[in-house]
């Protein structure tokens, strides 16, 4: 400016001097002072202009609120100019303007603190108390090895424990390591939200990260805003500012006197555009997230029930333990041990110290072990292991995960509540009927001028959608909801309406947004030309417009009277077009004259302008999704906002109703209806209603909260901001990924990314499996407890010595714990689970079934390993090294089989879909060859020896025989669980 200004006095001077030299000389009047408009040219050079606009400037103007630092800039246009922003067409789509606003004013990213890093995990892992134990008893054991019998010899005992448990903490750490980072991953997901910008002229949507500085951004209700800005122009704007300051009272924004937007508030009501001021970590949302990480760590339900389990496991497993101690102390410290010699090994004082300390140091090992081994710390870490597995497939089934909890949850689900439109149908709107008055207008047939100017208007200024004309040539492109885009493309089709013409001939006065409610949304008008006339323009329910109607329009353009019989006629034709599935918009004005001080939009007495039939066809594949719910014993009510009629229509076409409850009264219900029963008539009618037709939010969360006092397990789906607090209140909330707002997706747990109900039946599928996969893991690590307490403690109480040492216990409770898990907690879902009655809230986490299997399963193992403690040597002419060995072996190969068992609770075919578990079978024969490499060539390390081809068939052979007992056990019937 002050370059324009010097430029400009040097003109004036130049110019004065011609014209004191001119012949003949003239004198001129001046004036006392004349100011002079200089506009800056809106194309400036470079990023010269850019860089010169201090972003931190920009962000504490907007974080602060304050006026004076805006006036600083001029106004909001002026600051658009300043940061090259057409006011109409936005900033370029071009790669190099956007990379160059990124790297003046950076990106809308943040920076998040650093997440835990692996050794973390490992230190964590070395917190457990019975580790420490262990360690220190290994330790213990090291030294006096050393002492005894030199390096060479020595370190075997307690070098081995050692080096088991590391190989234990490792494999735990690493995998939840692995855990943490998919979770983060979907985390960093979750936050990925579209933002509509406008780019050269084109309205678009990209991601919340590509928002840069001079950005426009279109913003309705329930959006959440990408970055600070500035309001530009709109009406009604409220903003929900309780994510920054904590108040709960809505925020009014205009451009006069409150023009600021902050990043991650979201839009309570009105619509706007806005020019981003500031992104990233220059917002005052950046500034606060820098300190917040959101964690997708939270305890699940079903954790919480497993700590409770494993709490009592753990109990048992301490008093047994104690028990072997104390009976394992007093046997040596008697004398009744023999070594494997036969020599007493405790003879009074002629007994060494170290050989003492070695033998105590021994027992206390057993004894700790029996408790690594019957404490089951596998069952959380398979819990987190299905619960990350299944999210990451789900997000490919179109489902995103935002709560861990949900996964288990929907499993238990035993009523779904979902939306119509989008949901259950394909949200692709298009007119198919219209109707002006009484008659149908066919397709071509010509409309009054009048009535024609009148439905522009009331369409193309009636709306939050936009039509944007690249060429003459090309079609237009349209945005916005399904329902806007259906009526911008017929009145751009049909009428020939030209959008900007009808904006440039009308100014808008008064928005009143749309209402869930009252389920309609206008304006008010006044004509820039002519007869300066103001206009009153509803559109909205074909019933509820209806109402406020008392005259309509013929197609001539004829303005008749709605009497009461008329007022039948249409409204019969309204039930009619409803029927045929139609969604019914109608339209309406009223004309003031301009002399007139109207400021409200006129409610009574209006004039009906048509009524437009739009078709939303249902989705592929809904029917048998439906029917797949039913059959799983999941009851589907439909809760909507369109009419009875077509919501009947819908829902019979879809099969939530059967065909003798379609004229059902008490089937389906309206909103009105459900809210004005007592108490007492809800909770006995609620669960034989199918359909719940124009309903409000408040209908729906009574609904919830109805179905949630009788017992049910709700799953709901909601789209819209006033969706939140049944989203809420269910207990799986499923918001709509593609027509959600933003307030929707914030108050839900799952994401359905395509909108569509088969996603819906995909996730019940995935929390049912989820819920199967635990219990699978569960039957078969209290197998492996059971079995395990019980041999150790009848071997020690009756011989002093137990057959399986600390490393081979260890071994056993890596394969049951963190291999347990990996194999038996990634099973996909399958069609059988749709088969099954929902589990409920109640139902007991071992089901009669499981306590069948896992017991027969424990005796079976217990009763051969008992017989081999006792008579093992002589049935197999072998000293008591190799006895112990087959042991050790046989129980290990036990688990292997038991693991093809535990795959079905249920069924008795055990191998069924083994080949789609890959993991499964890798990690059995990983199993087994680890175990082959322990007896065989790791001796010293695992205090083993070689076995001969026929002991090892004599293990194999023993450990199949799980198998046909398993048959025998599945085919006795057990009952539901009560």
């Amino acid at each position: 400016m002050a370059f324009t200004a010097i430029s400009f006095v040097k003109l004036l001077h130049h110019l004065s001097k011609k014209a004191l030299h001119m012949k003949p000389p003239t004198l001129f009047r001046s004036l006392s002072y004349l100011v002079i408009d200089v506009a800056p040219p809106h194309v400036s050079s470079p990023s010269r202009k850019l860089s010169n606009v201090d972003p931190k400037e920009l962000g504490q103007m907007v974080g602060d609120k304050r006026l004076d630092s805006l006036t600083q800039f001029g106004d909001v246009k002026e600051l658009a100019a300043l940061l090259e922003t057409d006011l109409k067409r936005g900033i370029s789509d071009g790669d190099d303007d956007i990379n160059r606003r990124k790297r003046v004013f950076g990106a809308n990213v943040f920076t998040r603190p650093p997440s835990r890093g692996f050794l973390s995990f490992v230190l964590e892992a070395f917190k457990d108390s019975t580790i420490i134990i262990l360690l220190f008893c290994a330790v213990l054991s090291l030294g006096f090895g050393i002492k005894q019998n030199g390096w060479k010899e020595g370190w075997y005992d307690g070098g081995s424990i050692i080096l088991a448990v590391i190989l234990v903490i490792v494999v735990s750490s690493v995998s939840n390591f692995n855990q943490s980072r998919q979770f983060k991953k979907l985390s960093a997901k979750s936050g990925n939200i579209g933002v509509e910008v406008v780019r050269g002229g084109r309205r678009q949507s990209v991601s919340i990260s590509e928002v840069v500085v001079g950005d426009i951004v279109h913003l309705k209700i329930g959006d959440q805003v990408p970055a600070d800005g500035l309001f530009l122009e709109g009406h009604s704007l409220k903003m929900d500012e309780s994510s920054m300051s904590g108040e709960s009272d809505h925020v009014n924004v205009n451009a006069d006197a409150n023009p600021f937007l902050l990043s991650g508030t979201m839009v309570a009501d009105g619509f706007a555009r806005m020019l981003v001021t500031s992104v990233g970590m220059n917002t005052s949302w950046g500034a606060m997230i820098g300190s917040i990480t959101r964690e997708l760590d939270e305890e699940t339900p079903l954790q919480v029930r497993l700590k409770k389990l494993t709490s009592a496991i753990g109990k048992v497993g301490l008093f047994v333990a104690a028990l072997v101690l104390v009976v394992s102390m007093m046997r040596y410290f008697t004398g009744n041990t023999r070594d494997d010699l036969g020599n007493r090994e405790f003879l009074g004082r002629k007994t060494k110290f170290d050989d003492v300390m070695n033998a105590v140091v021994g027992i206390v090992a057993a004894a700790v072990t029996i408790v690594v081994v019957a404490i089951p710390e596998g069952l959380p870490l398979a819990v987190t292991l299905t619960l990350a597995y299944s999210m990451k497939k789900m997000m490919r089934d179109n489902a995103m995960v935002r709560r861990i909890s949900a996964c288990e949850t929907m499993g238990s689900a035993t009523t779904i509540c979902t939306d119509k439109t989008g949901t259950l149908t394909m949200n692709e709107m298009k007119v198919s009927e219209v109707r002006v008055g009484k008659k149908l207008i066919l397709e071509g047939e010509k409309l009054a001028p009048t009535l024609v100017q009148l439905l522009k208007e009331g369409i193309g200024l009636n709306t939050t959608g936009s039509v944007y004309q690249p060429q003459e040539i090309s079609l237009p492109e349209i945005s916005g909801s399904p329902t806007e885009k259906a009526l911008l493309s017929w009145a751009v089709m049909d009428l020939g309406m030209d959008i900007d013409e009808v904006k440039q001939h009308c100014e808008i006065i008064h928005v009143e947004t749309f209402n869930s409610e009252k389920k309609r949304s206008g304006i008010l008008m006044r004509e820039k030309k002519g007869s300066n006339r103001v206009h009153t323009h509803w559109k909205g329910a074909a019933e509820m417009i209806l109402a406020m109607c008392s005259n309509y329009y013929e197609k001539t353009g004829e303005i008749m009277i709605m009497g009461d019989e008329e007022r039948a006629q249409i409204g019969n034709i309204v039930k009619s077009m409803a029927t045929k599935s139609l969604r019914c918009i109608a339209f309406a004005q009223k004309s003031s004259n301009g002399n007139e001080n109207i400021e409200k939009l006129e409610e009574s007495e209006l004039t009906l302008l048509g009524i437009l039939g739009l078709r939303d066809p249902c989705r592929p594949g809904v029917e048998a999704a439906v029917e797949s719910c039913k059959k799983a014993g999941v009851k589907i009510k439909m809760i909507t906002g369109d009419n009875v009629h077509t919501a009947r229509a819908i829902a019979s076409e879809c099969g939530i109703l059967e065909p003798n409850e379609e004229f059902d009264e008490e089937a389906v219900v309206e909103g009105f209806q459900f809210r004005n029963y007592s108490a007492e008539e809800r909770m006995d009618k609620i669960d034989r209603i199918r359909v719940m037709a124009r309903s409000s939010p408040f209908d729906k969360l009574l609904m919830v909260q109805c179905l949630k006092h009788k017992g049910e397990v709700v799953a709901v789906t909601g789209d819209g901001t006033n969706d939140a607090p049944a989203l809420k209140e269910a207990d799986i909330g499923l918001s709509m990924g593609i027509e959600g707002t933003e307030v929707a997706k914030e108050s839900s747990d799952i994401v359905i990314l395509d909108d569509n109900f088969s996603s819906v039946v995909t996730v019940l599928r995935w929390g049912r499996c989820v819920y199967t996969n635990i219990q699978r893991f569960i039957q078969f690590q209290l197998t492996v407890n059971i079995a395990a307490l019980v041999i150790n403690f009848v071997a020690a109480v009756s011989s002093g010595k137990v057959p399986l040492n600390a490393v081979q216990l260890l071994w056993v409770n890596l394969i049951m714990d963190t291999l347990g898990a990996l194999a038996l907690a990634t099973e996909e879902p399958t069609d059988d689970l749709m088969k099954m009655p929902p589990v409920g809230r109640v139902e007991p986490l071992i089901s009669k079934a499981m306590w069948r299997n896992l017991i027969s399963q424990a005796l079976y193992q217990v009763f051969v390993l008992l017989i081999l403690q006792f008579k093992g040597r002589s049935i197999f002419e072998v000293n008591e090294k190799v006895k112990n060995t087959i042991i050790f072996n046989i129980f290990v190969l036990c688990q292997v089989f038991n693991e093809f068992n535990a795959r079905k609770l249920e069924k008795k075919n055990i191998f069924e879909g083994l080949g789609k578990n890959k993991l499964f079978i890798v990690i059995v024969g990983l199993t087994v060859v680890l175990q082959v490499v322990l007896v065989e060539f790791l001796k010293k390390f695992a205090d083993t020896e070689r076995l001969s081809w026929g002991q090892w068939g004599v293990c194999v052979a023993i450990g199949a025989l799980s198998w046909p007992i398993d048959l025998l056990v599945k085919c006795i019937s057990v009952g539901p669980n009560k």
